[in-house]
């Protein structure tokens, strides 16, 4: 495919997830029907959309519509490119601009719109971030970095650093946390190598290291990751200390992958269903990932802070208190409750981590940290909790 023509194959994509097709089937009915596409033009096309969903309010403005054919034209403007070089109409690029297209874009209309956020969610975000609030927005419009976590059970970070050479993939260090690595070339090689097969390395934010390494393990702990999903934080906790583990989700399918890549990586997780929770109870760590507005981890899911509203953020305040509720049940005297989220609003973390300890009596706070997309990790929040004998 010519630039030009992946362009039009984006254009029609986002046309198709505007009218409320979600992204990852508008991409999958747009393959299936183009056999013709060769890997790096899916890539091509991938990276076309998911820029114009990032930067959907500020595109719209650039490109004089919120269609995708303005998204476009306002994204090569956004790179300081004359969208009249590619929209030509020839060899399936989109038709030539007109006469309204080539005309100056209007000035942007409020800071929200600027740095691509709605504008309820402004006021929030602000206050949140104070003066770093522009940063982080600007940070949330590019498109995120491929950290790995070394898997301590099977080598250090040199080692897998030398390994990835091996295999075309280059890394360096992330100051994050002692396991993280930053991939700098070959990222799309990752899933195929060998030290992702073989359990060497695991795709994770050097961020969402960062909060286990947080946690105050210790060998022979019994731990419950209580919001499992995947089990990305539950592979990163076993791999740190020598614990007796579980993983529990809400929904247990969510964690259907997770035997298999415990396996990979050398270590043991059994997983809980709801009803079997109190039975194992009760635990010296648990860990409460709780369900979130994503907002720190929208550059991968961009859709996302185009779908959240007031009342859904309302609820899920709402949901993650009754988890922290419930989860707190969970713990030993003495033991350790640990809530976390992917957000940098302030609802969802340092006012629900407070509410906790207001209503909760005989739980002592024992550290709070938060990592932000513009220092270079996904936007994550952390607070531990003590409980009293």
């Amino acid at each position: 495919m010519t630039p030009g023509a992946r362009v039009q194959a984006a254009i029609e994509i986002l046309d198709d997830i505007l009218a409320g097709q979600a992204a990852e089937r508008a991409l999958t009915t747009w393959g299936r029907r183009s056999r013709f596409a060769g890997s790096k033009d899916r890539a091509a096309v991938r990276d076309h959309v998911f820029q114009a969903l990032r930067c959907l309010r500020s595109h719209a403005v650039l490109g004089g519509s919120r269609t995708g054919r303005g998204l476009l034209i306002g994204a090569m403007r956004d790179d300081g490119l004359d969208p009249a070089e590619l929209f030509t109409g020839v060899g399936h690029a989109p038709s030539p601009l007109e006469t309204t297209e080539s005309q100056s874009p209007r000035e942007f209309g409020s800071l929200a719109e600027a740095n691509d956020l709605p504008d309820w969610l402004w006021p929030v975000f602000e206050r949140s971030l104070g003066a770093q609030a522009v940063q982080a927005a600007q940070a949330l419009r590019s498109r995120a970095p491929v950290h790995l976590r070394v898997n301590r059970k099977k080598g250090d970070r040199e080692a897998a650093i030398s390994r990835l050479a091996s295999e075309g993939i280059e890394a360096t260090t992330h100051p994050a946390s002692p396991t993280a690595l930053t991939v700098t070339s070959g990222a799309r090689r990752v899933k195929n190598a060998e030290s992702y097969t073989q359990g060497f390395v695991e795709l994770q934010d050097a961020a969402s290291q960062a909060v286990v390494d947080a946690l105050p393990l210790q060998n022979g702990q019994r731990v419950l990751d209580y919001c499992a999903g995947g089990g990305g934080k539950a592979l990163a906790m076993a791999a740190a200390a020598d614990l007796d583990l579980y993983a529990h989700d809400v929904e247990p399918r969510r964690m259907k992958d997770i035997p298999e890549r415990a396996a990979r990586a050398g270590v043991t997780i059994s997983c809980l269903s709801t009803q079997e929770l109190r039975s194992h109870a009760p635990f010296d760590l648990v860990l409460c990932d709780a369900p979130c507005s994503g907002s720190g981890s929208w550059r991968r899911d961009p859709e996302g802070k185009w779908r959240l509203t007031p009342q859904a953020l309302k609820e899920l305040t709402t949901l993650q208190a009754r988890i922290l509720d419930d989860a707190a049940q969970l713990v030993a005297e003495g033991g350790v409750l640990a809530f976390a989220t992917c957000s940098m609003l302030d609802v969802e973390n340092a006012h629900q981590s407070q509410a906790f300890l207001d209503r909760t009596p005989g739980w002592q706070a024992l550290s709070t940290q938060s990592w932000h997309v513009h220092t270079g990790t996904d936007g994550l929040y952390v607070s531990v909790f003590r409980r009293g004998r």
